[in-house]
């Protein structure tokens, strides 16, 4: 008996009392203590992870446009449309996942439009943070501060995640300071919420409010598990149903903006629905789960790969898929190129298919985040006449800086400073790493080469 009860630790929580039975796999916990007559505690945890969550405040103009009606247009000579300009000011966190760069990972919706990001950290130190990348649809934006001696936070691998696993959310809700709450993973692969382009949410009770956008959820060993992003409540307040971008979405997102300076989606190529019990029984799928295909879209990569229509996938990665929404949401954030191992149900039966995805299309940069030069501008990877790759400028705004410099439409940026351009992180990088007041952009125009220099 006596060998009983030391197996079992108890932690008491709001109005319950939880037993835990110790083992050699959860010995180690950050709440479980082994000195004598210490009350068990997350407070280890906590001490060594809150570092790594900081606080961001942004400042910015959001700019409206408005058609300005015909008849004012002829009687009092008014231009075609009326802007208006609005500050704004916000609030929201962060976490550091490379404290080395000083990379910090934060929602999109939290900078976005933001003219100044500012960066505070526990120990009360502030920094501006530049935005290297976002992307709107997932809602995950990529910042950098330049700072010494910076904790960051380790990445878990949320397709392991169960529901019931312990959680801890991290952040800053309503500015009040850093806050510290705690539940468990509710559901998985939440989707079809309306919240973002590509859902695919952890759903925890751990309080989340106004301000936890973009802290971080972790586990009970401090690590990583998803980025929390939005709450389902009638008032906007907390009701014990949170959602947070698991951390594998997430970290997907974010090698690619480092790589490419951009994300680029990938494409499998078919359209369907989901999987119910009913279309489980006709179509003989032993799950009634899953991402029914009813159309492959010729010479796409679900094309190449031998699926048909009538074909239920079922698990991505050796991972179950619960819905059409998920497998959606995973293969846009996995990138074009990436190479995936589909399950499906084909005539009662299950086989593995390989795929490699092709590319949703050349996604944008927001120019003015490489350099305000840029500004008006919509810049994208692409290729020049000759099939050289380069940044092409696909729109630039009349009086905006980018015009103002001399750069068109259709121009295609190769070089920088007489250093070749690949892409825009080639653009970015040369851009960071340029000296002097001056930088000499060579451009393809046409059939011609010409260079637009930048005076800063």
């Amino acid at each position: 008996m006596k060998a009983f009860l030391r197996k079992l630790a108890v932690c008491f929580t709001a109005g319950s009392i939880i037993f835990v039975t110790l083992s050699s796999a959860n010995a180690a916990l950050p709440f479980f203590s082994t000195k004598k007559d210490e009350v068990p505690s997350l407070a280890p945890m906590i001490e060594r992870v809150s570092p790594a969550v900081v606080s961001i405040s942004v400042e910015g103009t959001q700019v409206s446009r408005q058609q300005v009606p015909e008849m004012f247009k002829r009687f009092f000579g008014a231009p075609n449309e009326q802007v208006n300009e609005r500050t704004f000011r916000g609030m929201g966190s962060g976490v550091i996942i490379d404290a080395k760069k000083g990379y910090v990972v934060t929602n999109n919706h939290v900078v976005e439009n933001a003219d100044e990001i500012i960066v505070k950290l526990t120990d009360g130190r502030e920094f501006v943070a530049k935005k290297l990348g976002a992307d709107e649809q997932s809602d995950v934006a990529l910042l950098q501060i330049e700072a010494d001696d910076l904790s960051q936070v380790s990445i878990a691998n949320s397709n392991e995640l169960r529901v019931g696993d312990f959680t801890v959310a991290i952040g800053n809700p309503f500015g009040l300071g850093q806050t510290v709450t705690s539940g468990i993973v509710s559901a998985l692969g939440r989707s079809g919420l309306n919240i973002g382009g590509f859902e695919d949410f952890i759903q925890t009770d751990a309080a989340i409010n106004r301000g936890n956008s973009g802290g971080a959820l972790v586990n009970l060993n401090g690590e990583l598990i998803g980025m929390n992003t939005a709450i389902f409540g009638p008032n906007g307040g907390n009701v014990g149903i949170g959602f947070a971008i698991p951390s594998n979405m997430m970290k997907g997102l974010i090698d690619q903006i480092v790589e490419f300076g951009e994300v680029r989606r990938g494409l499998l190529g078919i359209q369907g629905g989901n999987v119910d019990a009913k279309l489980a029984e006709a179509m003989r799928s032993p799950s009634n789960r899953g991402a029914f295909i009813n159309e492959v879209v010729p010479e796409s990569a679900a094309d190449k790969a031998g699926l048909k229509s009538g074909d239920i996938i079922t698990s991505i990665n050796g991972n179950d898929l619960s819905s059409f929404d998920e497998l959606r949401a995973k293969v846009a954030t996995m990138g074009a190129g990436a190479k995936v191992k589909l399950t499906i149900v084909r005539e009662g039966k299950k086989q593995d298919v390989d795929v490699v995805l092709g590319d949703a299309g050349k996604p944008v940069t927001e120019a003015k985040d490489l350099h305000p030069a840029f500004e008006g501008s919509v810049l994208s990877n692409g290729q020049d006449e000759t099939g050289n790759d380069g940044v092409v400028v696909s729109e630039v705004q009349a009086r905006s800086p980018a015009a103002r410099i001399g750069l068109k439409s259709d121009d295609v940026i190769v070089g920088l400073n007489r250093q070749r351009v690949n892409n825009v992180a080639d653009l970015r990088r040369l851009v960071e790493e340029s000296e002097g007041n001056v930088m000499a952009l060579n451009v393809k125009r046409g059939t011609s080469t010409i260079y637009v220099v930048i005076r800063q």
